[in-house]
């Protein structure tokens, strides 16, 4: 469950003095379920497409993209706060196309409220997930293993990154995106690690 993009929605609502609404892309396997895909849009999520996020930058919408994908949804507790790959760099194509900002966002705490010690995949096709998390209350607790472990979370907010200065030629340079992607991935991986030389305990922040 997104509660990453939760929060950092709930943070912009409180702290940001416009009060803005923040639409966060959910990976597309969460609306195959029922009532999961209506509960996302309730809390504003969207469906993780590209078209989507242009669409909502260009009215002026708060857009958040995690660029880990399913990767990062899968990452067992021994690899917390090691980002993966950004794939092929979308999201720095969408800032491109749309001349969109990017604020780089890192968040310290999550990756403790579900610690996944390992992925059952043997009934994860059935289900239409891309792995079955097996954390230490879940699924032993069944439905009260997916309650989150009371993390302390701390989030930085970084100065946004402007695209504004590149041409629409460069937007299919593949080196150019790749680079860019891997800056922003080198950003977003120093905060984190700042942000945990900081933190004395997981419970107390």
């Amino acid at each position: 469950l997104p509660w990453d993009g939760s929060m950092i929605k709930i943070a912009v609502m409180n702290e940001q003095p416009r009060a803005r609404e923040v639409r966060f892309l959910v990976e597309d396997f969460a609306y195959h379920f029922p009532f999961l895909g209506s509960l996302m849009m309730r809390i504003g999520g969207v469906r993780a497409d590209p078209i989507n996020a242009v669409r909502l930058l260009r009215h002026g919408e708060l857009v958040c993209v995690f660029p880990e994908g399913v990767k990062g949804l899968g990452k067992l507790y021994k690899q917390r706060y090691r980002l993966q790959r950004f794939g092929r760099g979308g999201f720095v194509r969408i800032c491109l196309d749309t001349k969109a900002p990017m604020i780089p966002v890192s968040i310290v705490g999550a990756e403790e409220i579900h610690p996944m010690i390992a992925r059952g995949s043997w009934v994860a096709d059935a289900l239409g997930v891309p792995y079955l998390p097996i954390t230490p209350t879940f699924p032993w607790l069944g439905l009260l293993g997916l309650l989150p472990l009371p993390s302390k979370w701390t989030m930085t907010f970084a100065e946004p990154i402007d695209f504004s200065k590149y041409s629409d030629s460069e937007r299919k340079n593949r080196i150019l995106v790749n680079k860019l992607s891997q800056q922003v991935r080198g950003q977003i991986q120093g905060m984190i690690l700042e942000q945990l030389k900081e933190r004395r305990s997981v419970w107390f922040g």
